[in-house]
């Protein structure tokens, strides 16, 4: 084989395998770009971001584009379940501490909470 016929016999990277083995077995998004720019600086990335749903979870495949050359990233449905669970729990703190602030506050201009009876299921 010639230099030149090596060279053309690559084998397909992660991503592209990854997300060709899945084209046709699952749901997908469309796929999003998001433009991140830095205004200081004057930088910009941009980001293709698109989830596929199959038996084993959801996969998420990112593209970053930057002034410095392109990366694809291929998100297993561990890290996409984990990056799911730490926003919710973010979500979930953030929501604790607004509403102890808002008691706080009810409670020092003098409003009483509900004083109803506890709701019980009829039936």
């Amino acid at each position: 084989m010639s230099e030149q016929n090596v060279q053309s016999v690559q084998t397909v990277d992660h991503f592209d395998r990854v997300r060709g083995g899945l084209e046709q077995v699952g749901m997908k998004t469309k796929a999003t770009t998001i433009r991140n720019a830095d205004f200081l600086v004057g930088n910009v990335q941009s980001y293709i971001v698109e989830t596929i749903r199959h038996d084993g979870g959801d996969t998420i495949f990112m593209e970053v584009a930057t002034k410095d050359g392109n990366t694809r990233v291929v998100l297993p449905p561990k890290v996409a379940d984990t990056i799911f669970r730490q926003r919710n729990a973010l979500t979930k703190r953030t929501r604790q501490r607004l509403g102890r602030e808002q008691a706080a506050d009810r409670k020092a201009q003098g409003i009483k909470p509900f004083g109803g009876k506890p709701f019980r299921k009829v039936g």
